[in-house]
């Protein structure tokens, strides 16, 4: 794919100029099945909207939760509450609208670049190279149905390592997976806004370990599943046009609700994130 990432508009956001004690921008949102907003587009979008407010700091966590699907037709509004401002951090609310009720709520913290001690997880063992696998698009291109066409024509290339889980599970019934994903086309040269690409990454496959657990498939008549709650944890840079490998694992699920963690490697060994996710994931009897 070249030129521009087909979601990168969602990401820019447009200052209302109100004046209500807090800042407002609108954005719009991107085609997803069921007409209903993507978590991470709108996650992504919170924290673009909470960037703008925010000088000389990076993005290092952000405690989010989805509070009612989001409609794809309607613009968002996000209302951004400046918290506290100290000499190294700085924290920011921001509520997703629509309809005047808000889809979305996070507090997300800021640092100014600093030194300290360091260390890491090390990057997973016998990860075969994304050029290896077949992509989500050449997979799902294959499947005639109109959901799987859309997701097929999705920028970000995601190739799964133990197989994928769109119509049914392949491999293993193991509760952790690994995938490579990289944004097709060139992603400007801002860290900000390749910090904010991860986090709109980080919602696309965070439940799979769960659902491949349970040998459950996103194609599974009568399957239902929906983000609850996030947390991420920047570390490192890194380009999201260039591959990053994301390894995901489940360690309990009940009650209707799965939770999951993934970590996030730039191609060269470096942790860039870490991710929680609870989710609804409710199967047919």
């Amino acid at each position: 794919m070249n030129g521009e990432p087909d979601f990168l508009s969602t990401l820019r956001l447009q200052d209302t100029g109100a004046s209500t004690g807090e800042t407002i921008l609108t954005g719009a949102s991107h085609w997803s099945p069921g007409g209903r907003v993507f978590g991470g587009q709108v996650l992504a979008q919170c924290i673009v909207a909470a960037q703008h407010t925010i000088e000389d700091r990076d993005i290092h966590s952000m405690h989010g939760y989805f509070l009612r699907p989001g409609d794809t037709e309607l613009p968002i509004t996000f209302a951004v509450e400046r918290i506290h401002d100290g000499r190294s951090f700085a924290t920011r609310r921001v509520q997703a609208y629509q309809r005047g009720v808000p889809i979305f709520s996070m507090i997300a913290s800021f640092q100014r670049p600093d030194e300290g001690v360091e260390h890491q997880d090390p990057f997973p063992v016998d990860v075969p190279e994304p050029e290896t696998l077949p992509s989500a698009a050449s997979i799902l291109s294959a499947i005639d149905h109109p959901v799987a066409q859309a997701w097929a024509a999705r920028s970000i290339d995601l190739r799964h390592v133990e197989g994928p889980v769109f119509v049914d599970v392949q491999g293993e019934r193991v509760p952790h997976q690994a995938v490579w994903f990289r944004v097709e086309g060139a992603l400007p040269a801002d860290p900000a806004l390749h910090r904010a690409v991860l986090g709109y990454a980080s919602d696309m496959s965070i439940l799979e370990p769960i659902m491949r657990r349970h040998g459950v498939a996103w194609g599974t008549p009568g399957v239902k599943s929906a983000s609850l709650d996030h947390a991420m944890w920047w570390h490192r840079d890194a380009p999201a046009d260039e591959w990053v490998l994301y390894a995901q694992e489940s360690p309990s699920a009940q009650g209707g609700r799965g939770l999951a963690f993934g970590r996030m490697f730039a191609r060269d060994g470096r942790l860039l994130a870490s991710v929680a996710q609870e989710g609804m994931l409710r199967v047919p009897r």
